[in-house]
C-alpha cells in the first residue's frame, strides 16, 4: 500500500462531522503543513483533542492557532489554550466551547483510547470542577477520579524522519505527544520531514511503528 499522499488529500479527510487530534506543544512537532492545507480549505465545524491552541503572540499566526484564527473549531478539549489570547477571549464570548483537562491527565486519556483500556484512576482534580459529574473512588484511604479514553476519527502528528512504512523518529522534545495521539484514532496521518526508504532506519531507532500509520504527506522547510 502507498502510503504518501499530499496535504490537501490529508485536509480533505478533516471534516466538521469528525472528531481530530492535533499534536504538538505550541508549534513544535505540530503538523504545520496539513494545517495550513485545512486553513486553506475552510472546512468548519471542527472538533479538536489538542495539548494547546498554537501561537500567536508574534503578530502572526501558528499551529493550530490559524484555525482558531479562521473560526474554523467549533469545540477543542485540551490542557491550555497557549500562547494564545485570541483563543481565550473566543472562548470567554461563547464562539468557542473549550473543556480544559489537565495535561497529564490529557495524555493518559489519549493513551488509554490507544491501548484499548476503559480509563484510570488519578487523584489530579479531585475537590475541583475539573471533578463535577465524574465518577469517584476511594483508593487506600484517598479520594481519586475516573477518567475515561480519548479516541479520535482522524490523528494529525509529526515526525522528523520516516521510512515510506510510516515508522517514525521524532526529535528530542518535539516528540510530546505525536507517538501517544497516533495509536488513538481511527486513521492516524503523518507528516515528516525527512522521508527515506524502509531499511534506513534501525530497528531500535523507530519510536512509532509503521503499523500505527495510515498516510504520510512529506512536508518540507517552514509553513508561515
Amino acid at each position: 500500500m502507498n502510503k504518501i499522499i499530499t496535504a490537501e488529500e490529508a485536509a480533505k479527510m478533516v471534516t466538521s462531522d469528525k472528531t481530530v487530534m492535533i499534536s504538538g506543544f505550541g508549534i513544535s512537532g505540530t503538523p504545520n503543513h496539513i494545517i495550513q492545507a485545512i486553513a486553506d480549505s475552510g472546512v468548519r465545524g471542527l472538533s479538536v483533542i489538542s495539548g494547546d491552541m498554537g501561537e500567536n503572540d508574534r503578530g502572526f499566526r501558528q499551529g493550530t492557532a490559524k484555525l482558531v484564527g479562521n473560526h474554523q473549531i467549533e469545540k477543542a478539549t485540551l490542557a491550555f489554550t497557549g500562547v494564545n489570547p485570541e483563543a481565550a477571549e473566543m472562548a470567554a464570548s461563547g464562539e468557542l466551547d473549550l473543556t480544559f483537562v489537565p495535561l497529564g491527565t490529557l495524555i493518559e486519556r489519549i493513551r488509554c483510547g490507544g491501548y484499548g483500556l476503559g480509563g484510570f484512576y488519578t487523584k489530579t482534580g479531585v475537590g475541583t470542577l475539573v471533578a463535577e459529574g465524574k465518577e469517584t473512588k476511594i483508593i487506600d484511604g484517598e479520594e481519586y477520579l475516573f477518567e475515561k479514553p480519548l479516541r479520535a476519527d482522524v490523528a494529525l502528528v509529526k515526525a522528523y524522519k520516516a521510512d515510506t512504512l510510516g515508522n517514525a523518529v521524532f526529535r528530542y522534545t518535539a516528540r510530546n505527544f505525536n507517538d501517544t495521539m497516533a495509536t488513538a484514532a481511527d486513521v492516524t496521518i503523518l507528516e515528516v520531514e525527512e522521508l527515506v526508504q524502509p531499511g534506513e532506519i534501525g530497528p531500535d531507532e523507530v519510536q512509532l511503528p509503521g503499523i500505527f500509520v495510515n498516510y504520510i504527506v512529506e512536508g518540507k522547510g517552514a509553513v508561515l
